[in-house]
């Protein structure tokens, strides 16, 4: 599903926080002993940061493509200490991944069953150890979306049907949000933080990032990728003639 995605996943979706990955090496002592899982690492954006921090760090995704671009970004960048393996939360407890401190998840979690996932995770967390989701962008009815969403989301209209709109997995875009998930787990002790930031874009860059995500992928788009790159080139110079950055 992701593997039309890949040449555009690392370039254009937004980088997390480096302040989380300071947080987390306070909150949890992180000094180079320790192991991770990255539960649907994608192309690297947790495991790359984090392994600096750790002993190792098992980074786990279902696509081939997405694994082999995460080698390919960790060698160039130096980074070691990380093991990339397929697989997903259906087949983790049959991937001896052994004790872990954490386990760390991006979107990820919400093409999971998180409440069978949270409790194969009990079994392999340990105690004082902790299930990490970070998000990245105006994602939540708590954050601010940018300006440009709209009109996205009108020239996805015009190309995609309603159940393309929607995603796709075995839990689309729940309805019930991950705090309500979390309370009902083994890990109901729930801490959030976040951190504001203004990130700007081109139109190159927004047209890139609606590349990255699976219902508006190379793939899913087809032979009408040209058409749906070319409408919202023109809805956004329409939105902004100067061309941004938005």
């Amino acid at each position: 599903m992701f593997a039309s995605t890949v040449p555009y996943y690392a370039r254009f979706r937004p980088a997390y926080d480096p302040r989380l990955f300071a947080l987390l090496g306070r909150r949890f002592s992180l000094d180079g002993s320790q192991r991770v899982l990255d539960l649907g690492a994608g192309s690297g954006a947790l495991a790359l940061p984090l392994a600096p921090l750790l002993r190792e760090v098992i980074a786990v995704d279902p696509e081939p493509a997405m694994l082999t671009e995460g080698r390919r970004l960790a060698a160039r960048a130096g980074v070691t200490g990380i093991d990339w393996r397929l697989g997903s939360s259906d087949t983790l407890l049959a991937m001896d991944v052994g004790p872990v401190l954490l386990t760390v998840m991006g979107a990820s979690f919400h093409w999971t069953d998180r409440e069978r996932l949270l409790r194969d995770l009990d079994t392999l967390i340990d105690p004082g150890g902790a299930v990490v989701l970070a998000t990245c962008g105006a994602q939540h009815d708590d954050l601010e979306p940018p300006p440009w969403l709209p009109v996205v989301e009108e020239v996805r209209r015009r190309h995609l049907d309603p159940e393309g709109l929607r995603g796709s997995g075995p839990a689309g875009y729940p309805d019930v949000r991950h705090q309500e998930v979390l309370l009902r787990s083994p890990f109901s002790r729930i801490e959030q933080v976040h951190w504001d930031r203004t990130v700007s874009r081109s139109v190159d860059e927004i047209v890139g990032l609606q590349l990255s995500y699976s219902f508006t992928s190379p793939a899913a788009l087809g032979p009408d990728r040209a058409a749906f790159e070319e409408d919202l080139r023109q809805a956004l110079n329409t939105f902004a003639p100067d061309g941004g950055p938005f």
